[in-house]
This record gives structure tokens, C-alpha cells and sequence, in this order.
């Protein structure tokens, strides 16, 4: 028996508990009781995957689940409807396929970076993987907490980006594309970001790894101490100060200053999954394709699981990297011939929805069926689609929501009909 065996947490049933109280986003041990059944979130750190472990992900999506990979607004991947089999044989699948390198940090391997980074930055996030994974005390971070480098658009509760790519004076959503492709050279300082403010930290590159491991576990250390609280703080935003409390102890912990400079904006920009052929900025290519509504199945993952590498998006896509010129029009003519979106005018561009009915007991509304019934192209803002107000998976940035509720849509504040539903969601787009 496995270890992964030997130590499964699945919960597959409905408890009764306060959110207050429980920490609980699913895992791949610790299974949450969707409506459809038991769903797994594997970890995927910076969205990186080999096409190894693309199969591994779908021969277990097949045998155990409905089949499909979910992809999640974390670049994470879902597995759905796990009825079949054991949670503990799901698990040691996962951990043969290196999905799963510890079984009590699988729900904080939460870090988000760009599909496009450069070596030194995908580097970064393996290296902060397995520094987090090799931190004991860093298994209680909640599953929540959020980790990102460079710039990203997700909600970071600790987050790096180089200094030339978020200056006093820059407009960081505005920044060229050019700074999420190439290589990050002549050994840049970092900032450093805590719950989206800037902490005054700057370190090298060969610092950010103990920068961001040290902010974690300053978090613990005041999330500890906030005895007063009604309820724990799952992210750092939520501590009283948080921001503040946690970078004194941070530049305590590594012994240095913070900076008396003028605050810099934190890396984030609006996410947008690269659409067909693309350069790198290293001399090679990637392909991105966008997935509608985030449901990769069938001959696509049959496809994808022949590529070296391929990166999930926050933005629910993916990218397949590291290509010559000659295979990345294959690759693009092959992923549009399984189903993909390559063509920058799919109307499925900028459009991202929860799970919604049959999957999710709190939705109102099948949200997936309904924005396939009304979606045209548009070009303007993205659109996210919510089975209630809870509104799960939500883009960190500018976007239309809309809403599912017992009469019909609210498309930001305005209530709408199932026939009017595609020409305001449009037209709210394109404010």
C-alpha cells in the first residue's frame, strides 16, 4: 500500500459545520460532496503539466469521474462525479504521476504564474513548491492562500514580481506583453506583494523562495495570535492589518529593511489565455486554445497528452509550450480539429462560467447550458457566469457577471429574462 494510500481524509458525504470554522477546499485526499458527487482539485503549481501527466489525469477522470478535466480559475484541475473506485486508489494514481509529491501539503500548493514565463520564473515556482512542501508548519495554511509570481491576474495573498515589470510610475494592466514572455535577466530584485499592497521587501532572485516561504509563515504567526477573531483568517487580507502586520515580521524574519520608496501597484493584469501561435521570447513557440467553460475532455486530452509541456491558464485555457515553428502550426491545426479554440475571434474568447446545476446544490440555474445557448462573440469585457451569489471561480479583475437567481439572470445590477439574456450580457460586454 502506498503512503497516499495509507493516510486518505475523503470526505464524500455531507457535513454539517460552519465555514467559519473548517477549512474546506477540496483536495485530491479530501474530497468535497458536490451535487454531481465527490469532486477532486488537483494541485497544478503555475499550471504546469507534462503530457504524462495530462493522461494520468485523464485515465483517472475516466475510470473514477464523468471523464472531463475541470479547470479551475487557479489553473488547478477538477476531477467530477468521483463515484467509482476508492479515494485511496485515486490518490496513489495521482502520486504515481507526480500530482501528489505530499499528502499533508496537497492543498496549499497554490501558486499561480504566467503560461508564458520565462526559465527563471517557472524555476521560481518549482523551487517554491518544493520549499513549501518541505516546510511541516506549512500544511496548516489554508487551502485558500494564494501564491504568485510575476504577474498574474489572481488575487495573491503573497506575490513577487521583477521591479522592472511594476515600477512607482508604471500602469502594470496596460504593461507590453513582452514582460510575461522572455527570460527575467540580470539577476532583478523582486518585489514583494502582501495581500495585493507592497510590503517595502525587495530581494534577488535567489531570495524569493525564502521571501515568500518566510511571508507563509508569518501569516501562521499572526493568524495565531488574532485570538479575538470570530473566526480564523483564511486569507491574509482578512487579518486585522494584515498587509502591515505580516511584512514587519517577514523583514524581521530575513533580516532586512523595508523600502522607503513610493508604493508600486501589485502584479496583476487582465488574464487572457495566448490564442494560437505565439512566440515565447526564447526562440521557440507556444499554441494557446482556449477550452469552452473550462471542460477539457475526450480526443483533446487525448491529444494534449502527447505534448511535453502544456500549461493551464487562470483564464481556463492552455497552452502548449516549447515548440519550433513547424510544430506549432500542427499543433495549432490539431487542437482546432479536436475542438479548441485557436481563432482570437471564438465566441468563446473572455467567457468563463462556475459549475451551475446539475453540479453545484446552491445554483440556481445549468449556467454552463445557458451561456452556450447565448454567447456570441463579442470584444470587450470578459464575462463570468454564477450559479448564485456565492459566485465561485470569479476573475480577480474587470468583468461582467452574470447572475442566476430564482427569476431569471442579473447581468451586473439588471435583471434579466432567458430571452433577452445573449443582446444585455453583449451589450454589458461591450461598455
Amino acid at each position: 500500500m502506498s503512503g497516499a494510500e495509507r493516510s486518505i481524509r475523503a470526505v464524500t458525504h455531507p457535513v454539517r459545520v460552519r465555514r467559519s470554522d473548517v477549512d474546506a477546499c477540496p483536495g485530491a485526499l479530501r474530497l468535497h460532496a458536490a451535487a454531481d458527487g465527490p469532486l477532486a482539485r488537483v494541485r497544478v503549481p503555475g499550471g504546469m503539466l507534462t503530457g504524462a501527466q495530462i493522461a494520468a489525469l485523464a485515465d483517472v477522470a475516466r475510470a473514477y469521474g464523468d471523464g472531463w478535466l475541470e479547470l479551475t480559475s487557479r489553473a488547478n484541475v477538477q476531477l467530477r462525479a468521483v463515484n467509482r473506485g476508492t479515494p485511496a486508489a485515486l490518490a496513489a494514481q495521482l502520486w504515481s504521476a507526480g500530482l501528489l509529491p505530499s499528502e499533508a501539503h496537497e492543498t496549499v500548493r497554490n501558486i499561480a504564474a504566467p503560461p508564458l514565463a520565462g526559465s527563471l520564473i517557472r524555476s521560481l515556482v518549482r523551487a517554491l513548491d518544493e520549499g513549501l512542501c518541505g516546510e511541516p508548519a506549512l500544511a496548516a495554511l489554508p487551502g485558500r492562500f494564494l501564491f504568485a509570481i510575476h504577474r498574474v491576474a489572481v488575487d495573491a495573498d503573497v506575490a513577487v514580481a521583477p521591479t522592472d515589470a511594476v515600477t512607482p510610475t508604471a500602469d502594470v494592466a496596460s504593461a507590453p506583453d513582452a514582460a510575461l514572455t522572455p527570460d527575467v535577466t540580470k539577476n532583478p530584485l523582486f518585489a514583494v506583494f502582501l495581500g495585493n499592497v507592497d510590503s517595502g521587501l525587495r530581494v534577488p532572485a535567489d531570495q524569493v523562495v525564502p521571501a515568500m516561504l518566510a511571508a507563509a509563515h508569518a501569516f501562521l504567526t499572526e493568524r495565531a495570535a488574532d485570538n479575538a477573531a470570530e473566526r480564523p483568517a483564511w486569507r491574509l487580507r482578512e487579518l486585522p492589518d494584515g498587509p502591515a502586520r505580516v511584512a514587519r515580521r517577514t523583514a524581521e524574519a530575513l533580516g532586512l529593511r523595508r523600502t522607503a520608496s513610493s508604493a508600486v501597484r501589485p502584479p496583476s493584469s487582465a488574464e487572457r489565455t495566448p490564442i494560437g501561435v505565439v512566440e515565447q521570447g526564447d526562440g521557440l513557440f507556444a499554441v494557446g486554445a482556449l477550452v469552452p467553460l473550462g471542460r477539457l475532455g475526450g480526443p483533446a486530452v487525448d491529444l494534449l497528452a502527447g505534448a511535453d509541456h502544456v500549461v493551464v491558464t487562470t483564464a481556463r485555457g492552455i497552452v502548449v509550450r516549447d515548440l519550433s515553428a513547424a510544430a506549432a502550426q500542427r499543433w495549432q491545426r490539431d487542437l482546432a480539429a479536436v475542438g479548441l479554440e485557436v481563432d482570437q475571434e471564438s465566441r468563446w474568447t473572455g467567457v468563463t462560467a462556475c459549475a451551475g446545476r446539475p453540479g453545484c446544490a446552491k445554483a440556481l440555474a445549468d449556467v454552463r447550458a445557458d451561456a452556450e445557448a447565448t454567447t456570441s462573440h463579442v470584444d470587450g469585457l470578459p464575462v463570468h457566469w454564477v450559479g448564485c451569489a456565492r459566485g465561485c471561480g470569479s476573475p480577480s479583475g474587470a468583468h461582467v457577471r452574470v447572475e442566476a437567481t430564482a427569476d431569471g439572470y442579473l447581468v451586473g445590477d439588471i435583471a434579466t429574462s432567458m430571452v433577452e439574456l445573449g443582446e444585455v450580457v453583449a451589450g454589458a460586454r461591450r461598455r
